[in-house]
C-alpha cells in the first residue's frame, strides 16, 4: 500500500522545463567539470511564454522539442541547486488518467464563466479534462455567490452562437468537449430554427485545434455516393454491432448524425461534439485538443466506417497465393474476390482499388507479383536537393552593419558549404568565417565546419562572423573571444561585496579577434571599445571632438595604474552625477560653450570586463591580481555596462540595425510539379530498406528486393494524399511545393486490364497551412446539388472560384470518376461571383482564420 501511495504521489505532478536550458544542464552535468562553460545558470523558461507580463504559455508547444517534463522531486532539487529567474512562475502540470492512459495536461482547459448570460461579468477558471462537469456549477456557485438551494442549469455556447444544454453533469470535461474559452447565452438555443440555407453548405465549429477533423469531414461530406448513402438511411440496415474490428456501430452512427445535420439546410454551423468524443474514445491518439493530421484522421475514419458497416459478419481465413506465372488479370480478379469475401461495405464500394506489386530478388531474380487493395494513394513529392537559408553576416569591420543574406545551400550539406556560398557574395574567404546560433543574447551553439546543416532549423537565428586571418591560421597570433553585452543593475546583490552587481544580457553577442600578446585589461578595453564604435553615441563638442573620443581620453592609461582603473565609489558617483549634468549632456555644451564635455581628469569607465561561461554567468574578473589574463579553451567574456554610461553612450537602436542584401529582395521561386509526376514517382522502382526486407521463397532468406507499384484498378472516388511532411533520419520538413493538379478531366493511367483509363473530376481538397509544429486546416469542396465550389474554414463558409483552388497548401485531393457524377439538380447561385456567404459572425473571407473555439459556460438560476 505504501509503494502504491508513493507511486501515486510521484505521478501526480510534472514540471515543464525549457528544452535548451535542460540540454545545457545535461551537458554541464555530463562533463563533471564544475568550472565548465556549460553552467546553465538560473532556471529560465522565458521561451515558453507568450509574454513576460501575463506569463501565458505559448500555443502548440511540443514536448521534447520546446520543453521537457520532469517529476516534482527532480524539479525541487533543480530549484534548490540553481534557483529560478525572478518573477517566473513554476510550470506545474497535473498527471491525469484519461481512458486508462496517463496524460500530462500541458494546457488545462480555461473556461469562461458567466451568470444569466451576463457577458459583462465573465470570470475565467481552469479545469482538468478529467474533471466531471459537476465541478463547474460548484465552482460557479462559489464565484457568483449562488445559494445551494437555487435550482441551476448549465448552458454551453460556442463562438458561432450555437448553444447546448449540459444535462449530464457526471460527464467529464473531455467527454462533453468543453474547450478553452467556453460560454452560453440564455434563450439562444432556437436561434437557428428559422435559418434555411443550401444543404451541405454548413460550417463545423472548431472545438479547440479540431480544424484537422473539420477539414476531413467537409471533404467526406461532399463525396456524393457516401453522403447519399447516409441521407437515405441505407446504413441502418448494415450496421455491424458484432465485428471485433469495428466500434459497435458508434462511429457510423455519430458520423451519420453530423452528415444529417450538415445537409438539413437548417444550420449554418454544426457542433460535432459527440463525433469528437467517439473518435477520442476509440482512437486515443486523438484525445484532447492537440493539433493532428487530417490524413491520419481520414484514414482512421474510413477504416472505422468500413468495419462498422461491413456486410461480412464472419470473416473466413483466406490463404494468399503468389502469381507463379499466371496472367495478371487472373491473379487480380482472384485477389479482388478474396478481398470482397472479407470486406464488403459502402467504403469498399466507393474508395477501394487495387495495386499491382512486383518484387524481384537481387540474388536469384525470383519475381513475385501480388495484387493488394488500397483505400487512398499516398504519393511522394519530388524533394529538392537544395535548401534556402537566411543568415546574418557580421563583418570584422566595426563600422559595417550586419547584412542579412539569403543563400541556396545543399540540403544534405555541411556548415562549410554555407560558408562557401556566403563567401561567393562577400568575397571573404570561407576559412575566415565562424557560424553560430544566437539565442536569447548569447551563443546557443558555435558550429564546427564539418557539422551537418540539418542541425540548423529554419527558425534559428544564424550569425556568420568574419575573423581576421591571424585568428584562423594554424600558427596564428590572434585569439577569438566570444563577447557578451551585459548591463549592471543599479542595486548591489544582497550580502555581496561592493563590486558584485546583478547583470542582464542585451544585444547580439560578438566574436572578436585579439592578439595573444595583448590580453591585458587595458588592451582588451581598447579593443572592445573600438569594436563597439559604430553603436556608441557620437555627441560632438565645440572643439570637434566626440563624446566617444572624450571617453577614450578618460580611459585608464596604458601604464596599468590601479588608481585609474578603479570604478568610482558611491560618494564619487554623487559628485560625478552633478558633473555629468554639465559635462556630458549636449544641452550643457550649449550653455557652456568653452567647457569640454568630458575633462581628461575623469576616471570612470564605460564598462568593466568579466570572464564568463557560455551562458553569460560571471566566473571571475579579468585583472584581479594580475593585469594579464590567460584564456583557455573557448573563451567567453562579458563587458558590463554601468546603466548610466550605457544610457548616455550606447545607442541600442543603432546597434540592432542591419541591412538587407539584394538576395533578400528577390522573391523565392516556388517549386511546381504536376500531379502526374508525383504518381509516376510513386510507381518508380525502388529498393527495399534494411528495416523492411522481403523473404525470398527461393533463397529462403530475407532480401533487399526491388519493388514496383502499379495502379491496376481505380475506385469511384480516388483520394490522393500528397506527402508534404518529409521525415528522414537526418531532417524533418514540410514541403511547400505547388502541385498542379487538374480540376476537371484528370486523366490517370497505369497498367490497365479492367477497361480504359479513367477520367476524374475534382470534388474536394483538404488544405494545410503552416509548418511542422503548427498550422491550420481548411477545405474546398463542390456542392453535389448546385455544382458551386465553397471554401470551408471551420464555422465560416464562403464562395470559392476554381482558379483559387490550386495552392501550395493542398494536402488531400478527392476525385470522382466522371461516369459516376450526376448533374446538379439546382442552378448555380447567381451571386457566386461575390466572395461571401454566411458565417457565424455574419461576414467571412477565405483569408480569415479561427484557430479554436471560443466558448463559455453559463449557469442560469430560477
Amino acid at each position: 500500500m505504501r509503494e502504491e501511495t508513493c507511486l501515486s504521489l510521484w505521478t501526480a505532478f510534472r514540471y515543464m522545463l525549457e528544452r535548451r536550458w535542460y540540454d545545457q544542464w545535461k551537458e554541464y552535468v555530463e562533463t563533471g567539470d564544475q568550472n565548465s562553460s556549460s553552467f546553465p545558470g538560473q532556471i529560465d523558461n522565458t521561451e515558453l511564454f507568450e509574454d513576460l507580463e501575463s506569463y501565458h504559455l505559448k500555443d502548440r508547444l511540443v514536448e521534447n522539442e520546446d520543453f521537457v517534463l520532469i517529476p516534482a522531486e527532480a524539479w525541487h532539487k533543480l530549484l534548490a541547486w540553481y534557483d529560478m529567474l525572478p518573477d517566473q512562475p513554476p510550470l506545474e502540470r497535473k498527471v491525469k488518467t484519461l481512458f486508462h492512459h496517463l496524460k500530462v495536461e500541458v494546457y488545462p482547459v480555461e473556461i469562461f464563466l458567466c451568470l444569466h448570460s451576463d457577458m459583462e461579468n465573465i470570470l475565467t477558471e481552469q479545469f482538468s479534462r478529467a474533471d466531471a462537469i459537476r465541478k463547474t456549477p460548484k465552482t460557479m456557485r462559489k464565484l457568483f455567490e449562488v445559494p445551494e438551494s437555487a435550482e441551476t442549469r448549465l448552458w454551453m455556447k460556442s463562438s458561432d452562437t450555437s448553444c447546448e444544454r449540459l444535462r449530464n453533469i457526471h460527464m467529464t470535461v473531455l467527454d462533453s468537449c468543453l474547450s478553452s474559452g467556453m460560454v452560453s447565452l440564455r434563450n439562444s438555443v432556437d436561434e437557428q430554427d428559422s435559418y434555411r440555407g443550401q444543404p451541405g453548405v454548413c460550417g463545423l465549429t472548431n472545438l479547440g485545434n479540431t480544424c484537422f477533423m473539420n477539414s476531413a469531414l467537409q471533404c467526406l461530406s461532399n463525396t456524393p455516393p457516401l453522403t447519399e448513402y447516409f441521407l437515405r438511411n441505407a446504413y441502418l440496415e448494415e450496421l455491424n454491432f458484432t465485428n471485433p474490428l469495428g466500434m459497435r456501430g458508434e462511429i457510423a452512427e455519430a458520423y451519420a448524425d453530423v452528415i444529417k445535420q450538415m445537409w438539413s439546410g437548417r444550420h449554418y454551423s454544426v457542433v460535432p461534439r459527440i463525433f469528437k468524443t467517439k473518435v477520442g474514445h476509440f482512437a486515443s491518439q486523438f484525445l484532447g485538443y492537440q493539433q493532428h493530421d487530417s490524413q491520419e484522421l481520414l484514414s482512421f475514419l474510413l477504416d472505422g466506417l468500413h468495419e462498422d458497416l461491413n456486410r461480412v459478419k464472419n470473416k473466413e481465413y483466406i490463404e494468399l497465393r503468389d502469381a507463379d506465372g499466371r496472367p495478371d488479370q487472373e491473379v487480380a480478379e482472384e485477389a479482388w474476390r478474396n478481398h470482397r469475401r472479407r470486406n464488403d461495405s459502402v467504403i469498399v464500394d466507393t474508395f477501394h482499388g487495387l495495386f499491382k506489386s512486383t518484387l524481384v530478388c537481387p540474388e536469384c531474380s525470383k519475381v513475385s507479383v501480388t495484387f493488394d487493395p488500397f483505400c487512398y494513394l499516398s504519393v511522394p513529392l519530388p524533394v529538392s536537393k537544395e535548401r534556402v537559408m537566411e543568415v546574418f553576416f557580421v563583418s570584422v569591420d566595426p563600422a559595417a552593419k550586419p547584412v542579412q543574406h539569403r543563400l541556396i545551400v545543399p540540403k544534405a550539406g555541411k556548415v562549410s558549404d554555407m560558408c562557401t556560398a556566403l563567401s561567393q557574395v562577400t568575397n571573404v574567404p570561407a576559412s575566415q568565417m565562424v557560424v553560430a546560433d544566437v539565442f536569447n543574447h548569447r551563443f546557443y551553439k558555435i558550429y564546427q565546419a564539418d557539422e551537418s546543416l540539418s542541425c540548423i532549423l529554419d527558425r534559428d537565428d544564424i550569425f556568420v562572423y568574419e575573423l581576421s586571418r591571424g585568428a584562423v591560421e594554424e600558427d596564428g597570433d590572434e585569439l577569438v573571444l566570444a563577447l557578451y553585452l551585459r548591463e549592471r543593475s543599479h542595486y548591489r546583490e544582497y550580502g555581496s561585496s561592493n563590486s558584485n552587481y546583478g547583470t542582464s544580457l542585451f544585444g547580439h553577442p560578438l566574436l572578436v579577434s585579439v592578439p595573444r600578446s595583448q590580453c591585458s585589461h587595458e588592451a582588451l578595453y581598447q579593443v572592445f571599445l573600438q569594436r563597439l564604435s559604430s553603436s556608441t553615441k557620437d555627441c560632438r563638442n565645440e572643439d570637434g571632438t566626440s563624446v566617444e573620443s572624450a571617453v577614450e581620453d578618460e580611459a585608464p592609461d596604458i601604464s596599468g595604474s590601479q588608481q585609474t582603473r578603479r570604478m568610482p565609489s558611491e560618494d564619487d558617483e554623487e559628485e560625478e552625477e552633478e558633473e555629468e549634468g554639465t559635462r556630458l549632456s549636449p544641452q550643457s555644451s550649449e550653455r557652456h560653450p568653452k567647457r569640454k564635455c568630458c575633462p581628461a581628469k575623469r576616471s570612470k569607465l564605460l564598462f568593466s570586463i568579466q570572464a564568463v561561461n557560455s551562458n553569460g554567468t560571471t566566473e571571475r574578473s579579468i585583472g584581479d591580481g594580475s593585469n594579464t589574463f590567460s584564456f583557455t579553451s573557448q573563451p567567453y567574456v562579458a563587458i558590463d555596462w554601468d546603466p548610466d554610461m550605457k544610457k548616455k553612450y550606447y545607442n541600442e537602436n543603432e546597434a540592432e540595425k542591419y541591412v538587407k542584401h539584394p538576395s533578400m529582395e528577390i522573391p523565392h521561386q516556388q517549386t511546381r510539379v504536376d500531379l502526374q509526376q508525383c504518381i509516376e514517382l510513386f510507381t518508380t522502382v525502388e529498393t527495399l530498406e534494411e528495416e523492411n526486407p522481403w523473404y525470398c521463397p527461393n533463397c529462403k532468406k530475407h532480401q533487399l528486393a526491388t519493388k514496383k507499384l502499379d495502379l491496376w484498378s481505380l475506385p469511384e472516388v480516388l483520394i490522393i494524399h500528397l506527402k508534404r511532411f518529409s521525415y528522414t533520419k537526418y531532417s524533418r520538413e514540410k514541403l511547400d511545393t505547388i502541385v498542379d493538379f487538374p480540376i476537371r478531366c484528370a486523366f490517370l493511367c497505369g497498367s490497365w486490364s479492367f477497361g480504359p483509363p479513367s477520367r476524374y473530376d475534382l470534388i474536394a481538397v483538404s488544405n494545410h497551412y503552416g509548418g511542422l509544429r503548427d498550422g491550420h486546416y481548411t477545405s474546398y469542396a463542390r456542392n453535389k446539388d448546385n455544382g458551386q465550389w465553397y471554401y470551408f474554414d471551420d464555422s465560416k463558409v464562403t464562395y470559392a472560384r476554381e482558379e483559387h483552388i490550386v495552392t501550395n497548401a493542398a494536402y488531400l485531393l478527392f476525385y470522382q470518376r466522371q461516369d459516376k457524377i450526376r448533374q446538379p439538380t439546382l442552378p448555380t447561385p447567381l451571386d457566386s461571383c461575390s466572395s461571401l456567404t454566411h458565417s457565424a459572425s455574419g461576414v467571412a473571407s477565405p483569408n480569415n482564420r479561427e484557430d479554436g473555439a471560443t466558448s463559455c459556460v453559463n449557469m442560469e438560476t430560477d
